[in-house]
């Protein structure tokens, strides 16, 4: 079965989603970023979501999960919770 590692930086507003992404890709680490603006309890571990397979996240977010490729930030990817930068760390399929 499919197994991913992902870290993820939740924020209420897209328009945030993307001045992080901005950050992020101008050098920002993703870790720091997370602590300080994720409001998902996974920021104290710099956005960490550890391992877990297909259809244990929400259908938008295991979609990006177990499509992108790993080590490339992801987003704005909205959900119910809000708009998530996500990044694969690591996967076996």
């Amino acid at each position: 079965m499919a197994q991913a590692s992902a870290r993820h930086i939740l924020v209420s507003t897209e328009d945030k989603c993307n001045e992080l992404k901005t950050a992020i890709e101008n050098g920002a680490d993703f870790a720091q970023v997370a602590k300080e603006n994720s409001s998902c309890p996974s920021s104290r571990d710099g956005g960490n979501l550890g391992t877990f397979g297909p259809g244990q996240m929400v259908k938008e977010f295991d979609t990006v999960v177990f499509s992108a490729p790993v080590g490339v930030v992801q987003g704005p990817v909205k959900t119910q919770f809000g708009y998530h930068l996500v990044e694969v760390t690591s996967r076996k399929d």
